[in-house]
């Protein structure tokens, strides 16, 4: 009995295209440094099966359509730039039916001088890395475009103000209850939008940005779920152009050193950071009325 073999699902780009643009239009100058993934999908069977490349636009290609974008376009919100990328793609290679472009913005701040921010010289800014993967299906009447930005990276600590108590136990718990504990974690973000045009992309991330911290601060957290569940409801709430988000979150843990051997007291204030085994919360909010995501989150890390 012969076993019939066929080609799966496949996709085929180039990744880690990191391209810096420096706008030097004026003394005072902007930057914007994105690393570039960039995929296609769509009817590549003869590619694949007899290696005929008649209808693969090059990864090659697609690099150096990067870079020459970034300056015939110019780099914007890197969500903006994902959606000049993708349609472009999906016109300059008739096979594919579909395009997905993930992005990575590095952010610098300007260094002060004398009080002052200085012109032209920068440093590389922490607290997360933004992240944006924008899917378009189709083209013209047909196309359907998905953008779910994020952020990863995102490292925060409260020292107080979190709770572990009343879990499940058997023979083999040893962990205690406590009802004061560091809570701390290296967060994974990512929100699905309803719309793909017609959004101040850079103003919303910032503004989820800091709903995502004001909650993490403020919410007295009986556990890292319930804090989580917290933070995308508040963004739910004030951004009417995000359908859900969703959450990974390692739990940093902090554990008290037992400074007992030695006669001295640790009323919570000297901590082994533990960097593994780690618990690993995820979880999804999301409106009950939300759009049908399509492709939105195709070859996205999607958590649960």
């Amino acid at each position: 009995m012969s076993m019939a073999i066929t080609l799966g699902a496949n996709q085929y780009g180039k990744a880690g295209t990191h391209v810096v643009r420096i706008y030097r239009d004026t003394p005072r100058h902007e930057i914007r440094d994105l690393t570039v993934g960039t995929a296609l999908r769509g009817d590549f069977r003869a590619a694949h099966v007899e290696g005929d490349q008649a209808d693969v636009l090059p990864t090659d290609t697609q690099k150096n359509t990067v870079f020459a974008f970034a300056k015939e376009k110019g780099v914007a919100a890197p969500e903006d730039f994902g959606l000049e990328l993708a349609d472009h793609f999906l016109r300059a290679a008739p096979r594919a039916d579909g395009a997905r472009i993930e992005l990575e913005e590095t952010t610098w701040s300007r260094i002060p001088v004398g009080g002052e921010e200085h012109d032209h010289a920068f440093v590389q800014a922490g607290g997360g890395v933004r992240t944006a993967v924008v899917n378009v299906d189709g083209r013209g009447a047909d196309r359907r475009a998905h953008v779910v930005a994020g952020i990863h990276d995102l490292v925060v600590l409260k020292s107080t103000g979190s709770e572990f108590r009343g879990f499940l136990t058997d023979r083999y718990t040893t962990l205690q209850p406590t009802s004061d504990r560091i809570m701390a974690t290296a967060l994974v973000a990512r929100w699905r939008y309803n719309v793909a045009e017609g959004v101040d992309w850079d103003r919303t991330f910032d503004g989820v940005r800091a709903a995502l911290l004001e909650q993490f601060a403020t919410v007295h957290s009986h556990a890292l779920q319930q804090t989580l569940y917290a933070m995308g409801k508040a963004v739910l709430e004030q951004f009417s152009q995000i359908d859900e988000i969703r959450f990974s979150a390692p739990n940093k843990h902090h554990f008290p050193v037992d400074l007992a051997p030695f006669g001295v007291p640790n009323p919570n204030e000297v901590f082994y950071a533990a960097d593994r085994p780690y618990g690993l919360i995820e979880a999804t909010v999301l409106r009950d009325d939300a759009t049908d995501p399509g492709s939105a989150w195709h070859a996205v890390p999607s958590f649960v």
